[in-house]
């Protein structure tokens, strides 16, 4: 969908609530139904359905009444709330022209007040040329039912996360500057994918920059997953920036290695067409020897080692290790707060316990210097106390049987006068079952007609 933010200038405030109340009841509504939306955005003075009539007129909504009259948020919609969002923010004041599309986004350049030019990428999963998100994509976890709106939001999350951490640790990449719903703002790259260069001045040293990236990202516990020429930028002094982010995973994956050669074997088969590159001869020239590489020139994952971090742990990469993934999956579920309370409950009761323990040893001190002081009279004590204990257990059984005996009573009282009502209510309504007494017949004479005003005036005269 064309992405025409002229609409903006025309949307007033009623029409943003509208549009936010629609998306908070599509957290668990499919179609949101038009009563809900007029509770959640609760305007001044009412007129809910004249804004959903413009909001349908411009495209940010879709209305479906099949099961029953709701409405959902377009992408479209989606956009408008990203962009006002960020405009409110000042992140950027101007949106130009698109320069990319892609399977999973739409690329536009935004403009700053200073006149600095920035990227916009619009995440937009769902689109009929890439729908196998479920086999191909990480984003749902342990969700079985999803939306194509939320799935975009959590892929222009981890894409944020992922460019952030990999900025931070010197990596080619944008510069992540902020994020909102399924929005992306970054800084604009200036030059080209590398599929669009025909020709390079030192290409034994871009092809081996771009190796060393592959081999980087491993060494920190990440793969790319998608790392191939569409992929990869290059100004005019053939300097690298990798982008598109949110497919990455860890090196524990169960097909990392798979996915690491695939981007291997991506590259090598670039250069070899597109540069006419043979690899044996500038692996010599620039190594010197094959350390971590095998027969043909390429890096083995084999002979990777983690040396430089665990982004993979930090950012959450799919995949890393099974405990840690199980630790995620518990904590988007809830559970893992109740395991650290219940966590945190063993560890209190362990010292409650210990405490216990400490005082129940202190106690046995002293009874044992009373037992030391008061030797004498301990067989009369015991005695004692069986025989007090004895008549407390005669005491309270005798008290337990007149308490249930008068329960007893009480209940058999309580059935007797019920069934005294019901039978007096009976007799009651066989008398009112024949005719209508006098009183009940004539009792619509006294209701302003002349035969009432006269006997009112008979009264008053009698009482003079």
């Amino acid at each position: 969908m064309k992405l025409d933010v002229d609409v903006l200038r025309y949307l007033s405030k009623d029409d943003f609530r509208v549009l936010t109340a629609v998306e908070l009841g599509m957290r668990n509504h499919e179609i949101v139904p038009s009563e809900l939306i007029a509770r959640i955005a609760r305007l001044k003075h009412g007129g809910t359905y004249k804004v959903l009539k413009n909001l349908l007129k411009h495209k940010l909504l879709h209305h479906d009444s099949s099961k029953y009259d709701g409405f959902r948020l377009t992408y479209l919609g989606y956009d408008f709330l990203a962009i006002k969002t960020m405009v409110n923010k000042g992140v950027f004041v101007a949106v130009g022209r698109q320069i990319g599309v892609g399977k999973e986004s739409d690329i536009f350049e935004v403009a700053r007040e200073d006149g600095t030019i920035l990227c916009m990428k619009l995440h937009r999963l769902g689109r009929v040329s890439f729908r196998a998100v479920k086999q191909k994509r990480d984003y749902l976890r342990h969700r079985s039912s999803f939306n194509w709106l939320y799935l975009s939001r959590l892929a222009a999350l981890k894409e944020f996360a992922f460019m952030k951490a990999l900025e931070a640790h010197g990596f080619p990449v944008p510069n992540a500057i902020e994020q909102n719903r399924h929005c992306v703002i970054m800084s604009l790259v200036q030059g080209y994918p590398l599929v669009q260069v025909k020709q390079l001045q030192n290409t034994d040293i871009v092809f081996e920059t771009i190796i060393g990236i592959i081999v980087r990202l491993a060494e920190h516990g990440l793969i790319h997953c998608d790392f191939n020429e569409f992929n990869i930028m290059i100004d005019d002094d053939e300097k690298i920036t990798m982008i598109d982010f949110p497919q990455m995973v860890s090196v524990s994956h169960r097909n990392a290695q798979m996915y690491f050669d695939r981007d291997v074997e991506c590259i090598f088969k670039f250069f070899r067409k597109r540069y006419n590159v043979t690899f044996k001869e500038i692996i010599d020239d620039i190594d010197g020897s094959d350390e971590g590489r095998d027969e043909g020139g390429k890096p083995s994952f084999s002979e990777i080692e983690r040396s430089d971090g665990f982004l993979d742990r930090e950012l959450a990469a799919s995949g890393f290790s099974k405990k840690d993934e199980e630790h995620i999956q518990q904590f988007i579920e809830g559970g893992a707060e109740s395991d650290i309370n219940s966590d945190g409950e063993d560890v209190d009761s362990v010292e409650e316990l210990d405490e216990a323990n400490s005082t129940d040893g202190d106690s046995s001190h002293l009874l044992e210097q009373d037992d030391g002081n008061k030797s004498g009279g301990k067989d009369e004590s015991f005695e004692a106390g069986e025989n007090s204990s004895s008549e407390k257990e005669d005491a309270t059984s005798e008290k337990e049987e007149e308490e249930e005996n008068e329960d007893d009573m009480e209940n058999e009282a309580e059935l007797v006068k019920s069934l005294n009502k019901q039978r007096q209510h009976a007799i009651k309504a066989a008398n009112r079952g024949g005719r209508k007494s006098l009183a009940s017949r004539n009792s619509y004479k006294d209701k302003g007609g002349r035969s009432s005003n006269n006997a009112k005036i008979q009264n008053q005269l009698s009482s003079w």
